[in-house]
């Protein structure tokens, strides 16, 4: 492996071709349109446009990617994260032109990458799993059946996609049949898939994940935990490894009995399994993401690990022995922030030119972004801009560090979701690790993130 092609974009390219260059390996960016003036692509070794501004004429055309690999000489793919990095098609499609998928196995992604069809795999090897159903279909009577069976209140959700889209709370059997309609229609738009079925929804869960790493010789092994329960409409905001205020040894066990089931399983290079905490301390598998984690930073933070270092020596061939020497340990506590460009209370995408973007730096704080001042933040794609993670000797320090790191970010032509994220290091809750997927409703709940504009309190 000497030149691998990122078929990705923004922060995920960026963060692939930094480990590239540390190794000596040659990096090939692709771009859109709109994507041609950011920073990375003039850092590249080799850099080439391969469509229109619009995902599907550019990140998603494998005509214009398989082009790119041929015309850069490319005999490595890295996916990234989103777009096709969990497609099994694209993946064997690689591998049958001759090239290295940096990623676990095709028949990996395809088993994991139907919902349905991964838990009842999983099911079959002793995971928790909470109550759920098959595919649905469009009968409305069956509708209704399928959620009684299940049991109210009942979530929606897309069977071929992740990410949190389409996912859809039904409280009834009316609620659901509309519901399930809408959900349809978005998976379908959104991953060509329009499969959905229900899972049961918890009152206020932690969403806990666990990171995984596996060679192509049976070994697998966990890096820890990392809990990311700070959502807004399912899409994880902030995540912090490891997960605050679970009992001793209680993450373990559960992260001991993951690895065990994708060792005899034969899993392989890398991937996450998530799972929801109930408050009754029981956990049930939600889904596995084969795939690089946006959230991968703060493992490497509390490990000292280069994951996507590791991510390509796995898919290399390389031994799990020889990519993690020593014992994985945790040292200290991490927390990552997602900086989007949106309105803070609405969440409503917030498109434009980053006529200020100043960053933070220090000890303790590492950025990821794929964007430099005076860059155009397009509506094309997602509108995460930065990802802000810190690393310090223990929670409260971490919790000091990004108050401190948020204050002396300064950004300007977009709004963006920094003063949510500065209301959240402040709430009372959350400062005590009294964390779960309703936390961001419950904070716009108490008024205390209604005002973007007033000073943040200081909560001892």
């Amino acid at each position: 492996m000497q030149t691998v092609l990122i078929a990705n974009r923004g922060a995920v390219a960026a963060r692939v071709q930094r480990t590239l260059h540390k190794m000596g390996l040659r990096s090939v960016v692709v771009y859109s349109e709109a994507d041609r003036d950011l920073p990375y692509v003039a850092q590249a070794d080799q850099a080439y446009c391969i469509g229109p501004s619009p995902a599907a004429q550019s990140y998603l055309n494998e005509a214009a990617l398989f082009d790119a690999m041929r015309r850069s000489g490319a005999d490595a793919v890295h996916p990234g994260y989103g777009f096709l990095s969990e497609n099994a098609g694209f993946a064997s499609r690689v591998e049958a032109a001759g090239l290295t998928f940096i990623g676990p196995s095709p028949r990996w992604i395809d088993a994991m990458g139907h919902k349905t069809r991964a838990r009842d795999l999983m099911a079959q090897h002793g995971m928790p799993m909470c109550r759920s159903s098959g595919i649905i279909g469009d009968d409305p009577t069956a509708i209704r059946a399928a959620g009684a069976e299940v049991g109210y209140p009942v979530l929606v959700k897309p069977a071929g996609g992740g990410g949190g889209i389409g996912m859809i709370a039904a409280h009834d059997g009316d609620e659901l049949v509309e519901a399930v309609g809408r959900a349809r229609a978005l998976a379908q738009r959104s991953f060509g898939n329009g499969d959905v079925y229900l899972e049961q929804l918890f009152a206020r869960p932690r969403h806990i994940e666990f990171q995984v790493l596996g060679d192509r010789h049976g070994n697998v092994q966990h890096l820890l935990e990392r809990d990311c329960s700070v959502q807004r409409r399912h899409q994880k905001v902030i995540e912090e490894a490891c997960a605050p205020g679970l009992t001793a040894g209680e993450a373990d066990e559960v992260a001991d009995r993951v690895a065990r089931l994708l060792g005899k399983l034969g899993y392989d290079v890398i991937g996450t399994v998530e799972m929801l905490r109930s408050a009754d301390g029981s956990y049930s598998f939600l889904e596995m993401n084969t795939r690089l984690q946006v959230e991968h930073a703060v493992t490497e933070a509390i490990t000292g690990l280069d994951l996507v270092e590791a991510q390509i020596r796995l898919a290399a061939g390389e031994s799990l022995r020889d990519v993690l020497p020593t014992p994985v340990r945790a040292s200290g506590h991490a927390i990552e922030l997602r900086i989007y460009a949106e309105d803070p209370v609405r969440f409503f995408p917030s498109p434009g030119t980053l006529q200020t973007f100043r960053l933070p730096s220090g000890s303790g704080i590492r950025i990821e972004t794929g964007y430099a001042e005076g860059n155009a933040v397009s509506p094309y794609y997602d509108p995460m801009i930065a990802k802000l993670v810190i690393h310090a000797s223990d929670r409260l320090a971490a919790i000091e560090t990004a108050e401190q790191a948020l204050s002396a970010t300064k950004i300007e032509g977009v709004k963006t979701n920094i003063p949510l994220l500065q209301r959240m290091l402040a709430f009372p809750p959350w400062r005590v690790g009294d964390l779960h997927t309703g936390l961001v409703q419950d904070l716009l709940a108490s008024g205390e993130a209604k005002n973007d504009l007033a000073p943040v309190p200081r909560i001892p």
